[in-house]
């Protein structure tokens, strides 16, 4: 399996790249949606951003439009959401897939490194987030329904 901070990524501006240049930082990386009832989560995921990037901290987000083909614009169209809606200034990469025959490997790597409910591989739905030490082990999984604001005490322990 790849290392996670070689995982080949493309950002949402068409840039290709690695987790590499993200190597010491805490991240939580988050598969995003603009027309899912979870969307609101942008504000809680841009406000942590926000607070902990100074501390060595990083959300990234991932759109995808397999969960009720609730994300079914090109990146520009994503980008122009995000900007518009959410003032969202963390890190976006392009469109994926998080489950099935063409999952992106770096979901390919964090669904291996920490199962879900019930040890579940599978992302349920959009907003699963996982969380990453600065050394790059992947030490919790979250849902859905797990708001952003209710994960700041694990990520405060880790920035």
């Amino acid at each position: 399996m790849t290392a996670l901070y070689d995982v080949q990524l493309k950002t949402i501006d068409g840039r290709m790249t690695t987790l590499d240049e993200y190597r010491g930082k805490v991240l939580l990386i988050v598969n995003v949606a603009s027309r899912c009832g979870f969307t609101p989560q942008y504000k809680a995921l841009e406000t942590l951003h926000k607070k902990y990037k100074d501390k060595g901290f990083a959300v990234l987000g991932f759109p995808c439009n397999q969960f009720g083909r609730q994300e079914p614009g090109d990146e520009n169209e994503i980008r122009r959401f995000c900007d518009e809606h959410f003032a969202v200034t963390f890190p976006m990469f392009a469109k994926i897939d998080v489950n099935g025959a063409n999952t992106h490997p770096l979901y390919r790597y964090l669904k291996s490194a920490k199962k879900g409910l019930l040890g579940r591989e599978a992302i349920a739905w959009n907003f699963t987030k996982f969380l990453i030490t600065r050394e790059g082990e992947v030490v919790r999984r979250y849902g859905s329904l797990r708001k952003p604001e209710a994960i700041e005490k694990d990520l405060a322990t880790l920035v």
